[in-house]
């Protein structure tokens, strides 16, 4: 019996050390393949410095861009936890995207603290048949761009605002975020919409138009 449940424990721990084996390096080929996305979207304006790993899951790299729109410019690319099947269940069972967060200071700081983050929500007649449905109709509406704050005075151009949510909602973008300490300005992305080289440039050329937009509120 106890011979048995040796083997047993034995033969976990190599499957345990196989799978994070196996997995590790299949995020160390996708982590690769995302900093050359990010080489791709730089496209001559900027370049990898270098990259190490966090952990199993998290990819680190510095970036450096010839203009001052960005300094101290990083990526932190978030993969599923694959090596560690707990954690990765979890994850897919909560849906958590693989994402890329782009953080930089800016030429100057900014004099605001603003963060978007991205949501859509959705609505179903659960277990409605036609009969109901046709007494119980719904009434959809489409708002503008909302803006909650805290400020005890507001702006009457709240330029670098109405530019993050703009951008958040025409880019897939996830969340925008400015701060007046370092890093002062970040926005993540999903990883899946880099794959494409269009929607990569895309999304820096937003950076810039972001970072842009806070300068001249700045000014």
């Amino acid at each position: 019996m106890g011979r048995l449940l040796l083997i047993d424990v034995v033969t976990a721990v190599v499957a345990l050390g196989l799978w994070y084996c196996l997995f590790t390096a299949y995020n160390r080929r996708k982590g690769s393949e995302a900093l050359r996305w990010v080489q791709s979207a730089c496209a001559g304006k900027g370049r990898v410095l270098d990259s190490h790993w966090l952990n199993s899951s998290r990819l680190y790299a510095r970036l450096q861009f010839p203009s001052r729109s960005f300094e101290n410019a990083r990526v932190t690319v978030k993969f599923r936890p694959r090596p560690l099947p707990i954690q990765w269940l979890v994850s897919c069972w909560r849906k958590q995207k693989e994402t890329l967060t782009f953080e930089a200071d800016l030429g100057g700081s900014p004099t605001f603290h603003l963060e978007v983050t991205r949501h859509r929500w959705c609505a179903h007649t659960h277990g409605v048949t036609t009969r109901r449905r046709d007494g119980r109709e719904w009434d959809v509406y489409e708002p503008g761009p909302v803006i909650l704050t805290t400020r005890t005075h507001w702006t009457q151009d709240p330029a670098a605002e109405l530019n993050a949510l703009m951008a958040v909602r025409q880019q897939d973008v996830l969340k925008v975020r400015f701060h007046p300490k370092s890093p002062q300005f970040s926005a993540t992305v999903a990883l899946d919409a880099l794959a494409d080289s269009r929607t990569a440039a895309g999304f820096l050329t937003t950076l810039r138009e972001l970072a842009a937009g806070a300068s001249a509120h700045r000014q």
